[in-house]
């Protein structure tokens, strides 16, 4: 199955173009080729989607629990026949290796399952009343229009996020998904279609931040505002989404801690430390940004560390040997490379990597060499911001304390990672780490049923699981007297 020259926008279950007729080009970063066309909404396009959802929304949120979980297995049936063509979707438009990209759509689909399997399980309460004779019920009832904008690392399953427990709950959606990555939504759409899913429920419109994200989330008749991307982004928009006092879930940045204690299994660690750091190029929120490892096993870690990371094959992403493909584009490579730079100014030494490839394919593409840096300090920049690529940084430290102390001097708190054997440590995990989720001697990868969730600058809410649902949904309260 091939991919469209050009894609419309999705608004009320047919394929409309942008108001203004502008289209925007979606580049291969592995090739430098131009993919396809896509419409360059505006405002005038938010409406007009925003508008079908809300008209379709009582239609959606009046069917039953059952119904609705129907209509998202026929969506999760037509993406498992469609998953290679899905998979090749993303590492086309988005560079992530071809493997990779198959277990981003086997995620889609449980994101989806999950939302499917628990319609019936946004359950309500009944009380006793202060009254004689009196009940008082607590009912789950759908937000409203949600709008929904996503990311470029994960082009689909990011939108399943969304889509999943928006639908399942009984709400309509107005997705954005990211300029640089949109094709792998525009597909979706055309699988909702398909599915038959009512017309309005789902629509997507395609677009930058500034013409199609600050809309719809301005736009008075978005009452949830669900948002992946980076801090500052999402702060801009709780700020705008205040005027309406909408629900926001924001989330955002990672600068994850990966510790290494010296009971730790030191194999072990490694192999998950280069999955947890390399993985889509270290594109990943929940990546793993800064390496502490006990000073009694430093040397050793390190030695095997450098090893593995040699191994690494980076080329084309649809090559099934490859383990690294391409930057998302040429402006992220620059900002990765600047940012090693600074460090080996600052006093980190480059181990290896550290520049963009050169020679065959990596010349038409944004290639970066998998980094290693060592002698990397608390006080360095590459140890405080988010990296968001190709780039481990070694911390050796003292204790397992100081690594604890060090992990969580940050502004960041979404993934944390532990390695250790020891009892005592992994029962103080929850009460030591300050991080939404961590993962205990093992890489990284959260579970549809689980809760992403991140403290401080890495946003508010979460995704996923029961929790992730019920944010889907508000309270009413209704005294019940004969």
């Amino acid at each position: 199955m091939a991919l469209q020259k050009t894609y419309d926008l999705f608004i009320d279950g047919r394929w409309v173009p942008a108001a203004k007729g502008e289209r925007l080009a979606v580049e291969n970063p592995a090739t430098g080729d131009v993919l396809a066309e896509v419409a360059n909404g505006t405002s005038e396009d938010v409406d007009r989607a925003v508008a079908a959802a809300k008209q379709a929304m009582p239609g959606w949120s009046r069917r039953t629990a059952t119904e609705r979980a129907d209509d998202l297995y026929r969506l999760i049936g037509l993406i498992k026949r469609d998953a290679e063509h899905l998979a090749r979707t993303i590492t086309r438009e988005m560079g992530k290796p071809i493997r990779e990209a198959r277990v981003e759509v086997a995620f889609a689909t449980d994101l989806l399952r999950f939302a499917a399997e628990n319609t019936r399980r946004l359950e309500g309460e009944i009380l006793p009343g202060s009254r004689s004779g009196e009940k008082i019920l607590i009912d789950r009832k759908p937000v409203g229009v949600v709008g929904a904008i996503a990311a470029w690392n994960f082009p689909l399953a990011l939108v399943a996020r969304k889509l999943g427990p928006a639908l399942a709950a009984g709400n309509a959606i107005v997705i954005k998904p990211h300029e640089m990555t949109p094709l792998a939504a525009l597909e979706l759409a055309r699988l909702v279609a398909e599915a038959d899913i009512p017309a309005g429920v789902v629509n997507i419109v395609t677009g930058d931040g500034p013409r199609v994200g600050v809309p719809l989330v301005a736009h008075p008749d978005t009452r949830l505002i669900t948002m992946t991307g980076s801090t500052s982004a999402g702060k801009k928009i709780m700020a705008a989404a205040a005027e309406h006092l909408k629900i926001v879930r924001l989330e955002l940045g990672g600068k994850a801690p990966f510790i290494v204690a010296d009971d730790a299994d030191i194999d072990r660690a490694v192999e998950a430390a280069v999955v947890s750091r390399f993985g889509n190029a270290g594109q990943v929120c929940t990546a793993n940004e800064r390496t502490y490892v006990d000073a009694k096993i430093y040397d050793i870690f390190a030695a095997r560390l450098r090893a593995r990371i040699e191994k690494l094959k980076v080329g084309d992403p649809l090559d099934e040997a490859t383990d690294m493909g391409p930057k998302v584009c040429g402006p992220e490579l620059e900002k990765v490379d600047q940012m090693v730079r600074r460090a080996v100014e600052q006093g980190a030494k480059l181990e290896r990597g550290g520049a963009r490839l050169t020679g065959g394919l990596y010349d038409r593409g944004q290639f970066y060499a998998p980094t290693l840096l060592t002698g990397v300090t608390g006080t360095m920049d590459i140890a405080r911001n988010e990296v968001f690529g190709p780039v481990l940084s070694l911390i050796r430290v003292d204790s397992y304390e100081d690594a604890i102390r060090q992990a969580n001097a940050s502004r960041y708190g979404l993934s944390a990672y532990v390695f250790t054997n020891s009892l005592d440590r992994i029962m103080k995990i929850n009460a030591e780490l300050e991080f939404g989720e961590v993962y205990v001697n093992r890489e990284s990868g959260e579970s549809a049923h689980g809760f992403h969730h991140g403290y401080r600058d890495s946003g508010i809410g979460g995704e996923d699981g029961q929790h992730g649902l019920e944010a889907y949904v508000e309270t009413q309260t209704i005294y019940l007297n004969a």
